[in-house]
């Protein structure tokens, strides 16, 4: 089972996130589930959910405690909120920043995942090109396909269309698309077949 924590504020799509993984890997014939925690249910505040994925039917019904992926939508919560708390050593980290992770302070946290299994994108800027919003779920999911390997882009451009429509659909998959294009050429990807 590989299991997903999303960290981000609300208004930022993260619930979406998860339900859209979840849709992704539903179109590929695996089973998924996904889930939101809420505190204060506000815009702004800090947001999680959950998503796990397997090939057989998953029976677990508990947050993610033991993450084997973490998104961090917002790298203001960094430092505020634990959000690598429980991330497993081989485990894959991916942070909506267009700053390096050694910039926000993760350098020692990167030192300690294999090599490759950290990122930080601007999702919040490839967001503002092809969504014209400042809403970063889309790409980043398509990041998500290109450092882990767990879905393909397709699917998540597939889950994408499933939830919207006309150039919302349209502008969320190229974000997906360029996010993961963006992966691809960082050179933190997982191996192709």
């Amino acid at each position: 089972m590989f299991q997903i924590r999303i960290h981000g504020r609300g208004g930022q799509g993260v619930v979406t996130a998860a339900e859209l993984l979840s849709v992704a890997a539903f179109a590929e014939g695996r089973h998924a589930q996904a889930f939101p925690s809420f505190g204060s249910e506000r815009t702004g505040a800090p947001v999680v959910a959950f998503c796990r994925i397997d090939d057989r039917l998953i029976r677990l019904r508990e947050p993610v405690l033991d993450p084997d992926a973490v998104i961090v939508q917002d790298a203001t919560l960094l430092g505020k909120v634990d959000v690598l708390s429980g991330l497993r050593t081989t485990g894959f980290l991916l942070v909506n920043t267009s700053s390096s992770l050694a910039e926000l302070g993760l350098a020692a946290t990167v030192a300690d995942l294999p090599d490759g299994h950290a990122v930080a994108v601007p999702a919040t800027t490839i967001a503002r090109t092809h969504v014209g919003r400042p809403v970063p779920n889309a790409a980043l999911l398509g990041a998500l396909a290109a450092l882990t390997g767990l879905l393909s882009v397709d699917s998540v451009a597939a889950a994408i269309a499933t939830r919207f429509h006309g150039a919302v659909s349209a502008g969320n998959a190229n974000a997906a698309r360029a996010a993961y294009e963006y992966v691809m050429e960082a050179g933190s990807h997982a191996p192709t077949a």
